[in-house]
C-alpha cells in the first residue's frame, strides 16, 4: 500500500527523485555513494567518476576528503573525468575548475595527478575537435564512466549542455548562454569577463555513465528542477533528456524540491491533513487559477480541481472561502508597529507597547529602502523609535571611475581650501595605477575599498536621514565576513555574532526586520539572516526577547507568495513616492548596478513593480485595492 501510495504521489515525476532534509545531509549521502562504488572494487582496478563543478558538489567533495582522512577511503585507484571548463582558461586561473577542483578535492586525497582528467582550457583552437574526441575515447577505453554527478543551472543546462544541445550530443566547445554568464559573473568581476565559450561533455557522453546522480539545492533551483522532472523533454531544458536514462535520479534538498507537485500542490497527488496554512494556499492557488475572488468560488471549483476533500472534511465551500478570506484581510494593516488602544487580536502585530523600538537589519546599505521603505517612512512617521543596521559596507558593488571621481572631488574641495593636498594626489594616482592595471576579479587596495565603502556609507546615511532617523539611530556595523568571503570561504563569523549581539542588547528591540529573500545571487543576505538568528539566540536569556517579534522582508529580488505574506503594509501613491526617492539616495546603484542579477530592471523600479503586483494579488483575491503594498512574514524561534 505504501509503495502504491507513493507512486500516486509522484505520478507528475518523470524520473526517480530523492528529497532530503538539507543540502548537508544529501551531499553525505551523495558521497558516501561514491564511496561504496570506490570500496566495491576489487584490488587494483580502477574506478572511473565523472565530476562536476560549482557550489553544489562542495559539500560532496568536502565529506569525501573526510572519508578519506579519517576512514581511510584511498583514491590510488580512482579515474576522474571532469565535466566542463571555460574557453580560453588557464589553469592557475582562480576562476579555473582546475583551480576548483584542486581546492575542494584533488589536494586533499591521494589520488594521482595522471589519473585525474579536465578539460583543457589553454589549447589551440585548431586541436580541439581532435582533443574532445580524444577525451571520449579515454572514457570509453576505461569502460565507461562508473558514475557521473551533475549539478543544474538555471537555464536546465548539465555540464555547459545549453538549451538547444542534441541528446547524442559528444564533448564540445559551446557557447555559454547569456543567463549562465551572468551568473558567474561574481567570479568573474563582471558579466563581461565571463568567457563567451567552454568545453563539455556532452549529454550522449553523460548518458553513457552506469549511474547519473544530478544534485540541486535551494528555492532558487526549484523552478528549474519541475521542468526538467515534470516537464515535456525538450532541447529547451536539456535535464529533461534525463527523463531517458534508466540510470538516473535526482537527489534534492527541501527547498530545490519544492516546486515539485507533490510538494507545492499536494492535494492534485494525495489525500492531505488539511491544517490552517496548507488550507489558505490551496484557496489562494485555486482562486488564482480560475482568475476568481475567493468568496465566488464554489464546490465545483473545488471538486474540478483536486480539492475535494478539503470541501468534504472541511465544508461547505462558503464557509472556507469566508475564513481565507478573512485571514488573508486581516494581514493588511496601515499600522506596522501596532495600532494603539486597539483590538489586536485580529491584527499583524501587537497594540501594545503603543511606541515600540524598532531595528532594520539591511544587509546591503540599501536593502532597508529597497524592500521596506514605505514601512520604515511609516514606522518613524507613527512615532515609534526605529534603529537601522547597516550590515555590510556593500563596497564590492561600485564602479571603479566612481571611487575615483570622489576622490578628485575630495582633491578639488581641499585645494579650493587653500589645504595641502599633496598626499591626497599621491594617494590617487595609485590608485589610477592600479585601477589601469587591475585584472577581472582581482581584490581592490584597502584605501580603494575604504573609498568605495564611505560612498556607500554617505548614501545609506541619507536614506535613513530622508525616512527621518536623526543619526544616533544608524548604525554602520561593517560586519567583517564581508571582506573576509572574498579572500578565502572558510570564515568564521563569530564576531559578526558578537558584534550583533551588542547591538541587539543596546536597542532591546521589541521588533526586528531582517532580508528574508535568499535569492541574493551573492549569498550575503542568507548570512546575515544567520548571524542575526544565531545572536538572538544566544540572548534569549534576556528579558527583552521575550517581547520581540521578527519580520522577514523582501523586495531585492524575490517577493514572498500571497498565502505565505502575515502582514501586509498598503501604500498610498504618495508614500510610494517617497520610498523611491529613499532609494534615489543611493546614486552608486542608479541606472546600472554592478551586481544587478539576473533581472534588467533598476532596484527602484524592481520594488515599486513587486509591490504592485502583491496589491494586485490580494485585489484579485477580491480584497481592497492599493497602489502597492510591502509584505512580510513573522519568523518564530524554535
Amino acid at each position: 500500500m505504501a509503495r502504491l501510495n507513493l507512486l500516486e504521489e509522484t505520478r507528475y515525476e518523470k524520473l526517480p527523485v530523492t528529497v532530503f532534509p538539507t543540502a548537508n545531509s544529501a551531499s553525505i549521502s551523495v558521497a558516501r555513494r561514491i564511496a561504496d562504488i570506490i570500496k566495491s572494487k576489487s584490488d587494483g582496478e580502477k574506478t572511473v567518476l565523472g565530476l562536476a563543478t560549482g557550489a553544489t558538489p562542495v559539500k560532496v567533495y568536502a565529506e569525501l576528503v573526510r572519508l578519506h582522512r579519517e576512514e581511510g577511503l584511498s583514491f590510488k585507484n580512482v579515474i576522474t573525468f571532469n565535466l566542463d571548463e571555460y574557453y580560453p582558461m588557464k589553469p592557475l586561473a582562480a576562476q579555473s575548475y582546475v583551480a576548483f577542483m584542486k581546492e575542494n578535492l584533488f589536494d586533499h586525497v591521494d589520488i594521482e595527478w595522471k589519473n585525474i582528467n579536465i578539460p583543457d582550457g589553454t589549447l589551440d583552437a585548431d586541436y580541439l575537435q581532435a582533443y574532445c574526441y580524444e577525451y571520449e575515447q579515454k572514457i570509453t577505453r576505461l569502460g565507461g564512466l562508473d558514475l557521473q554527478i551533475l549539478g543544474i543551472g538555471r537555464t536546465g543546462h548539465i555540464g555547459f549542455n545549453e538549451p538547444g544541445s542534441a541528446p547524442n550530443s559528444g564533448t564540445r566547445l559551446v557557447t555559454l548562454d547569456d543567463l549562465t554568464r551572468r551568473d558567474a559573473s561574481h567570479d568573474f568581476g563582471g558579466k563581461e569577463n565571463v568567457p563567451v565559450k567552454a568545453i563539455t561533455m556532452g549529454i550522449g557522453t553523460i548518458f553513457k555513465a552506469k549511474e547519473i546522480i544530478l544534485m540541486a539545492w535551494s528555492q532558487k533551483k526549484a523552478s528549474i528542477i519541475k521542468k526538467a522532472v515534470e516537464g515535456e523533454i525538450s532541447s529547451d531544458v536539456p535535464a529533461t533528456y534525463l527523463q531517458l536514462s534508466d540510470n538516473v535520479e535526482f537527489i534534492l534538498d527541501e527547498g530545490a524540491a519544492s516546486s515539485l507537485t507533490r510538494f507545492d500542490t499536494p492535494w492534485l497527488v494525495k489525500d492531505c491533513v488539511w491544517k490552517d496554512l496548507l488550507i489558505k494556499k490551496a484557496v489562494i492557488w485555486l482562486a488564482t487559477a480560475l482568475n476568481k475572488p475567493v468568496l465566488k468560488l464554489t464546490e465545483e471549483d473545488y471538486n474540478n480541481h483536486g480539492m475535494a476533500q478539503l470541501a468534504t472534511e472541511k465544508g461547505p465551500v462558503y464557509n472556507i472561502n469566508i475564513n481565507i478570506f478573512n485571514k488573508v484581510q486581516h494581514t493588511i494593516t496601515g499600522w506596522p508597529g501596532g495600532k494603539p488602544d486597539a483590538d489586536d487580536s485580529q491584527r499583524p502585530e501587537r497594540a501594545n507597547p503603543a511606541k515600540k523600538r524598532s531595528v532594520i537589519f539591511s544587509p546591503h546599505p540599501d536593502d532597508d529602502v529597497i524592500s521596506m521603505g514605505g514601512t520604515f517612512i511609516r514606522l518613524v512617521d507613527q512615532g515609534h523609535e526605529v534603529h537601522v543596521a547597516y550590515q555590510t559596507s556593500g563596497n564590492t558593488a561600485v564602479w571603479d571611475d566612481d571611487a575615483l571621481r570622489y576622490v578628485e572631488f575630495a582633491i578639488d574641495f581641499a585645494e579650493s581650501q587653500g589645504q595641502d593636498n599633496t598626499k591626497l594626489k599621491t594617494l590617487y594616482q595609485s590608485m589610477r595605477q592600479f585601477l589601469t592595471a587591475k585584472q577581472p576579479n582581482q581584490a581592490d587596495t584597502p584605501e580603494i575599498k575604504t573609498v568605495k565603502g564611505l560612498i556607500r556609507k554617505g548614501e545609506a546615511i541619507a536614506g535613513a536621514r530622508f525616512a527621518g532617523l536623526p543619526d544616533n539611530q544608524i548604525h554602520l556595523q561593517d560586519l567583517p565576513f564581508y571582506d573576509r568571503l572574498k579572500v578565502s570561504k572558510n570564515v568564521d563569523f563569530e564576531d559578526d555574532i558578537v558584534q550583533t549581539m551588542q547591538l541587539l542588547n543596546e536597542i532591546k528591540p521589541h521588533q526586528i526586520f531582517t532580508a528574508g529573500d535568499f535569492a541574493d545571487p551573492n549569498g550575503t543576505h542568507k548570512v546575515c539572516f544567520d548571524i542575526i538568528i544565531n545572536a538572538f539566540k544566544r540572548l534569549q536569556h534576556e528579558a527583552w526577547t521575550k517581547d520581540c517579534w521578527i519580520w522577514l522582508y523582501r523586495g531585492a529580488w524575490q517577493e514572498f507568495e500571497t498565502h505565505e505574506i502575515e502582514m501586509a503594509v498598503p501604500l498610498s501613491p504618495q508614500e510610494v513616492l517617497r520610498k523611491r526617492l529613499a532609494i534615489f539616495k543611493h546614486q552608486s546603484q542608479k541606472d546600472l548596478p554592478v551586481f544587478p542579477g539576473d533581472d534588467a530592471r533598476e532596484f527602484w523600479v524592481r520594488a515599486e513593480d513587486r509591490t504592485r503586483e502583491t496589491a494586485c494579488a490580494y485585489d484579485r483575491l477580491g480584497l481592497a485595492e492599493y497602489e502597492a503594498m510591502e509584505a512580510f512574514v513573522r519568523y518564530k524561534i524554535d
